[in-house]
């Protein structure tokens, strides 16, 4: 899935490949889609290029060849490609309101058969709200729909609200958190250095980070040499809630 950031890049940089064969310079892209510095577009170039939308050439600049595009963009012809959502909307489940997108997306954690309040005590533990998706890696929009319920065992909850979100990515592998996991969150605007939380980013992106705060900077640590630490503003990131526990299916 795409933010509406990243699918804004992707068409323009469609567009002008069709109209001239060149990509638009960094200076063109941010003017185009409203960006501060070029270090946003960066960003997004790099999401586009992890997700398989785009790839640059190497040896050449401004080169960006692009692979495939969002079926809602592309036609029928790209019905076998990944499907993109429209629009945003706000999620009201359990009293949790983050940043959410529409769902749609194939489901890839089977969804239990029991589906109780969520907070509910239910056979085996007690039950937490499942908000879909969270990057381990780049950042991606979300959190998805309530989607279902997870037991969790009473002792990994204390008090306040939970909820639950697959994760996708790599870059918490060294925290012992890896692709597919289930993490139980509990949700809190504040955390301490060295925890990991789940941080949006820009009022758009979400993602699974280790926190290290110093002065006004806030830096979100990936556990796994391959992805480097960034560093935001404190207006730039907002935190939805604290890792408390993970489940793990074999």
């Amino acid at each position: 899935m795409l933010t509406a950031k990243q699918k804004e890049l992707l068409m323009l940089i469609h567009a002008r490949l069709q109209e001239n064969g060149v990509p638009p310079s960094f200076d063109e892209m941010k003017e185009a889609l409203d960006l501060k510095s070029k270090s946003g577009i960066h960003r997004l170039i790099t999401a586009l290029e992890e997700r398989g939308f785009i790839r640059r050439l190497p040896h050449r600049a401004r080169a960006l060849e692009i692979l495939k595009m969002p079926e809602s963009a592309a036609g029928p012809a790209a019905a076998s490609q990944q499907s993109i959502p429209d629009s945003a909307l706000q999620l009201k489940a359990a009293g949790f309101q983050p940043s959410v997108i529409e769902g749609g997306g194939k489901k890839t954690i089977p969804q239990p058969a029991y589906h109780g309040l969520p907070g509910s005590v239910i056979s085996g533990g007690i039950s937490v709200p499942l908000m879909g998706r969270i990057a381990a890696g780049v950042p991606i929009s979300a959190i998805q729909n309530h989607t279902g319920d997870i037991p969790c065992p009473p002792d990994m909850l204390g008090s306040g609200e939970h909820f639950a979100l697959e994760v996708k990515g790599d870059s918490m592998i060294d925290a012992g958190i890896h692709e597919g996991d289930i993490v139980i969150i509990k949700r809190q605007p504040t955390a301490n250095n060295g925890d990991i939380i789940v941080a949006l980013v820009e009022n758009e992106e979400a993602t699974l980070k280790r926190l290290r705060k110093k002065g006004a900077s806030v830096a979100l640590e990936a556990a796994n040499p391959k992805y480097e630490t960034r560093i935001f503003g404190p207006d730039q990131v907002e935190i939805q809630g604290r890792l408390v526990g993970l489940i793990r299916k074999y």
